[in-house]
């Protein structure tokens, strides 16, 4: 007998669940558009925001189906996904996911696939290694987690989020298998897991040429690792996810790595070195190829332009030079260089055939990559920066970028978080380059609130740093306000980060979606 998991409470969802958090979020700001006359709405939003949003038009995150009876049928998958078990319950087996996909028929085999796991920069390195193969006239699926917006992001085919028609015929195709696999299991199919099958079966009717799936979370176990790829990827480990993965980088490398599979090829970045030790002994051990950044790849040169950066990279079969990326920071350049070694295992290019991918689709590919919710310039004037860094180490990086991309004068933050998360620390890796920062909370049952989230930033910034906005379109439009009262002495600016919920409520706000 399955169990019978219980609807999620009315007033919130689970961070990463099916329901967008937008829906609640509209309903209580357009109640209120009256409360100021300085706000401009948007849509049922904050009024100021989208008025002042002179922001370019970067990635097309997509919005609620226009025709209101796709909407409706979307909204109804969501609602039954949502009755699942959310992103942050599990339990640690592929049983339910296998048995799934036996009764599928093996979708997932199909098709060649590059599996990425890592801690930070795994939807970066997706979508780059996604623009690399289609650049290369390949057709793609691309499963990344969580979504920015709108959940049919999660699926994408040949670079572009999957229909929400499609989105939904897929899930009525499934359903029943679903519903007989749910059946016959203790626990039923969890929300993730039957996103997966989605994917999966969605690029099985495509068909696709090549799948880039990115794990949910760890490796051994995750809903995603029914795959046999031919390429594994492995972005910078670091703490996150303690309580589930292990409490050091090896302890989580040693789960990260059950993605390695026998004869595969490994794409390692630099990684610490207790979890460098234990990824080479599992690669060893199914006698799989490593290629390990720094050594049989990487960054050559980088340097600062406009609208992002031009690197030199060294591959697996030679060097590719000049290629501009238009994404900021020195991370997003080391993404690039695992990207396009993956891409090169991809279609066999390793020490016994050194020859470089054709120099121009590389560079057409790289220029062509955007990465929503990661350093992503969402206005200008002040401007205004969103970045989802949500551990310590990705707000180091993220600190590092916004100082080496930006010429800010004074850098005002806004900061919404997630229970359960290294607050304290993430905290502490922006205080250098934060003046001020406003901290607040988004629309999830999840998130931190803004009071508790302000005793932890009084402590590291002080009490005269410290502004709190419960609402985040307040904290927004009070981060803008004293960015720009700062306008006269130079450039101010404004960096949103702390949760990707956080920064996919932000980017509506502004006006992106």
């Amino acid at each position: 007998m399955s169990e019978q998991q219980p609807e999620p409470s009315d007033e919130r969802l689970d961070e990463f669940g099916a329901l967008g958090a937008f829906d609640e979020f509209d309903e209580i700001v357009a109640e209120e558009t009256d409360r100021d006359p300085d706000l401009a709405v948007i849509e049922a939003g904050s009024r100021t925001l989208r008025a002042q949003a002179g922001a370019p038009q970067g990635d097309p995150v997509p919005s609620r189906p226009q025709d209101p009876e796709v909407d409706k049928a979307l909204r109804e998958v969501e609602q039954e996904l949502s009755t699942r078990w959310g992103e942050t319950k599990l339990e640690p087996s592929v049983r339910r996911i296998e048995a799934l996909m036996d009764v599928l028929g093996q979708p997932q085999r199909a098709y060649p696939s590059v599996h990425i796991t890592g801690t930070n920069g795994k939807t970066s390195t997706a979508r780059m290694i996604e623009a690399l193969l289609g650049a290369f006239e390949l057709r793609t699926g691309r499963y990344t987690s969580p979504h920015v917006q709108m959940i049919t992001e999660r699926i994408s085919l040949d670079g572009a989020p999957i229909e929400a028609e499609r989105f939904v015929e897929t899930y009525h195709d499934i359903k029943p298998y679903v519903e007989m696999v749910d059946a016959a299991e203790e626990y039923r199919l969890s929300f993730f897991e039957v996103l997966t099958a989605m994917a999966y079966a969605a690029f099985a009717d495509a068909p696709v040429d090549a799948a880039v799936v990115e794990v949910g979370m760890g490796g051994s176990w995750d809903a995603t690792n029914v795959i046999d790829a031919s390429v594994a990827v492995i972005t910078p480990i670091s703490l996150d996810h303690t309580d589930r993965l292990g409490s050091t980088p090896a302890e989580i490398a040693a789960e990260k790595g059950g993605v390695i599979k026998q004869g595969a090829t490994v794409i390692l970045a630099q990684q610490p070195v207790d979890a460098a030790q234990v990824l080479l002994k599992k690669a060893v051990e199914v006698d799989a190829t490593v290629a390990r950044e720094g050594m049989e790849f990487g960054v050559v040169t980088r340097e600062v332009a406009v609208g992002g950066q031009q690197v030199t990279l060294r591959g697996l079969g030679g060097e590719y030079e000049d290629i501009f990326l238009p994404l900021y920071g020195a991370h997003m350049a080391h993404n690039a260089a695992v990207a396009l070694a993956a891409v090169e295992a991809f279609f066999g290019i390793g020490a016994e055939h050194a020859r470089p991918l054709d120099l121009d689709t590389v560079r057409r590919a790289f220029a062509t990559v955007t990465s929503p919710g990661r350093m992503e310039v969402v206005r200008r004037s002040p401007t205004v920066v969103l970045d989802a860094a949500h551990n310590p180490a990705g707000a180091r990086v993220t600190a590092e970028a916004v100082t080496e991309s930006f010429g800010f004068s004074r850098l005002i933050g806004v900061v919404g978080t997630s229970e359960g998360k290294d607050v304290r620390g993430v905290l502490e890796a922006f205080e250098p380059i934060f003046a001020e920062v406003v901290v607040t909370e988004n629309s999830t049952y999840r998130a931190m609130s803004a009071d508790e989230l302000a005793a932890i930033a009084v402590e590291v910034f002080g009490a005269d740093r410290v502004q709190v906005e419960p609402r985040l379109d307040d904290a927004l439009e009070a981060a803008i306000t004293l960015a720009e009262e700062e306008a006269e002495y130079g450039g101010a600016g404004v960096l949103v980060t702390g949760s990707v919920i956080t920064v996919g409520e932000a980017r509506l706000l502004l006006g992106k979606g």
